[in-house]
């Protein structure tokens, strides 16, 4: 099996794209019969037929809850004649946390505190007015939870050219990344895959659903598409981000700080 998790599941959640060309490799055929879960010194372990699994480090595979540990067991259950990797983001986005964010955290946390000098909620539309509309409607509550819960009072910006956000407001939202390795790793999917540190940390504390910090990294996207019809393709690749989101928002809910 090793070769199964050092080749196939060794794909960083961070890059969808490398993500989705890990898994265009041929499929590998299941080889277990019964997932279980036992404690064990790391956490809460996933098992394949007693034995557990391995990442691609030849960690353990396990999980801080039973709760999130029983997310990836299902990943495991579900596959079927063969084992097909697109389909089990949480376990990607695990192999990744124990085997690269635990050794670097302050590096994966300075990555995210990058987005917030740049973040995609500060820079706005310039027009058509529906659009703007959409924007603030969107945008502008975590802007006022930052404001008004934190103190952290970003500048906004009409088109794309780079401003200087107060580094009062950046300094003071760094302070809400998580320390903890998986809360951490999730929080920078989330940041990668919606272009918002501000709207990861919203998610993180609970002030806006997945659902909704979904829907507001993608209000640009969804407004070129309204303009220009549906790209399939563009759509696929979504859909796959989409997976690699909520397994980073499923252990944001269920992975507790600490």
């Amino acid at each position: 099996m090793s070769d199964l998790f050092e080749d196939f599941f060794a794909a960083s959640p961070a890059d969808p794209n490398e993500a989705a060309r890990r898994t265009m490799r041929p499929l590998r055929r299941r080889f277990y019969a019964e997932v279980t879960l036992r404690e064990a010194p790391e956490g809460v372990a996933v098992e394949l037929d007693g034995r557990p699994v391995r990442t691609p480090a030849r960690r353990t595979l396990a999980f801080p809850t039973a709760a999130i540990a029983e997310r990836c067991a299902a990943e495991w259950r579900a596959q079927t004649e063969m084992i097909d990797p697109g389909t089990m983001p949480l376990t990607r986005l695990a192999n990744a946390i124990i085997d690269a964010v635990v050794e670097t955290p302050e590096e994966v946390a300075s990555e995210i505190a990058r987005y917030l000098g740049s973040d995609l909620l500060v820079y706005r539309a310039e027009g058509p007015a529906r659009l703007v509309d959409k924007q603030s409607r969107a945008w502008d509550p975590v802007l006022a939870w930052a404001r008004d819960s934190h103190g952290a009072r970003f500048v906004l910006v009409e088109g794309v050219v780079f401003a200087t956000q107060p580094e009062r407001a950046v300094e003071t939202m760094r302070r809400l990344i998580p320390p903890g390795a998986w809360r951490l790793g999730a929080l920078h999917v989330v940041t990668a895959l919606t272009g918002s540190a501000l709207l990861a940390l919203a998610l993180a504390e609970g002030v806006v659903t997945a659902d909704d910090a979904w829907a507001a990294a993608h209000v640009d996207e969804d407004w070129n598409m309204e303009l220009w019809g549906h790209d399939e393709q563009a759509l696929a690749r979504r859909s796959h981000r989409r997976s690699e989101f909520d397994a980073a928002a499923a252990v944001l809910e269920l992975v507790p700080e600490g």
